[in-house]
C-alpha cells in the first residue's frame, strides 16, 4: 500500500472555503478504484494549514496521479495556496488501518 500525507498551506482568505475548492477533486480520487481512502483534516494549530491522509493499493498511485482531475487539480491548487505542498510518500507493509496497541477501549 502507498500511504502519503500531504500539508497544504491555503492563503488566510481561502481557508474556510477549502474543503468546498478541493470538494471536486476529493470526490474523483474517492471514486477511483484502488483508492482505500482520502481524507482531509484542518490543523488544530494552523486554521490555514489542511492534511491530506491518503493510501493506494499498490498499483493504483500512478493512475491517480495521470488521471485528469489529478492534472485540473495542479491547475486550480496554486492559486489558492501560500506555498508549495509538503509530502511523505511511502510505500508500506500494511493493506488498511489496525487497532493502536498502546491504547484500548473496551
Amino acid at each position: 500500500m502507498i500511504l502519503i500525507n500531504v500539508k497544504f498551506p491555503v492563503k488566510p482568505e481561502h481557508a474556510d472555503d477549502w474543503p468546498e475548492i478541493s470538494r471536486a477533486f476529493t470526490e474523483a480520487t474517492r471514486a477511483e478504484p484502488g483508492c482505500k481512502w482520502f481524507e482531509w483534516s484542518r490543523s488544530v494549530e494552523d486554521p490555514n494549514q489542511y492534511v491530506l491522509i491518503e493510501a493506494f493499493e499498490d498499483d493504483a498511485a500512478e493512475a491517480h496521479v495521470n488521471s485528469e482531475h489529478f492534472k485540473a487539480m495542479q491547475q486550480k491548487f496554486p492559486q489558492y495556496l501560500a506555498a508549495t505542498p509538503q509530502i511523505v510518500s511511502e510505500q508500506v507493509a500494511s493493506d488498511g488501518w489496525g487497532p493502536m496497541g498502546e491504547i484500548s477501549v473496551d
